[in-house]
């Protein structure tokens, strides 16, 4: 089955599919600590690339997906945005994360922005989340910045995590 995942952009970033060229940068941003202290911990290269396909097998099963962040100036991979939502997982989700260097330009909420809107626009989705563990404050202000609002707290193999509703304009 042949699947045709769009690209978007914005100001600073192209929202791409990804390739096999992306694996060495995001293997790294996977292998930082920092970085990966809310979302499962640090990875091994093989299971950063395990991931990278999981993003992009969500596409032909889903319809939707993790796109790769390409930083137009640099064309470098800055990290990676869509919507996430693999099985048994509580919700379908915005999830977003970058590799150090693109860290602090406010990217994260910029291509969360146009994810927003391509799920609300394009897809047709009148509702979608980000699911946020309590610790991770940073991307609890990126929410908050995107106009979402805390709908519940779950659990997700037995982490809590906020749900953070987004809602497209003119619905409830």
């Amino acid at each position: 089955m042949s699947v045709v995942i769009p690209t978007l952009e914005t100001e600073r970033l192209i929202l791409r599919g990804w390739r096999v060229e992306d694996h060495l940068s995001f293997a790294e941003l996977c292998a930082d600590e920092q970085l990966m202290r809310y979302v499962g911990g640090v990875m091994h290269p093989a299971d950063a690339w395990r991931r990278m396909a999981a993003y992009m097998g969500l596409w032909p099963l889903r319809g939707y997906g993790v796109f790769a962040l390409q930083d137009k100036a640099s064309g470098q991979l800055a990290g990676y945005c869509g919507i996430n939502h693999p099985e048994a997982f509580p919700a379908r989700e915005i999830n977003w994360g970058l590799t150090r260097r693109f860290l602090g330009r406010g990217l994260v909420t910029e291509a969360a922005t146009r994810v927003r809107a391509y799920a609300f626009d394009t897809l047709g989705f009148e509702r979608i989340d980000s699911c946020i563990v309590p610790e991770n404050e940073a991307s609890q202000r990126v929410a908050m910045r995107l106009g979402a609002s805390l709908d519940r707290m779950d659990e997700f193999r037995g982490r809590p995590m906020g749900v953070w509703r987004h809602r497209k304009p003119g619905t409830n």
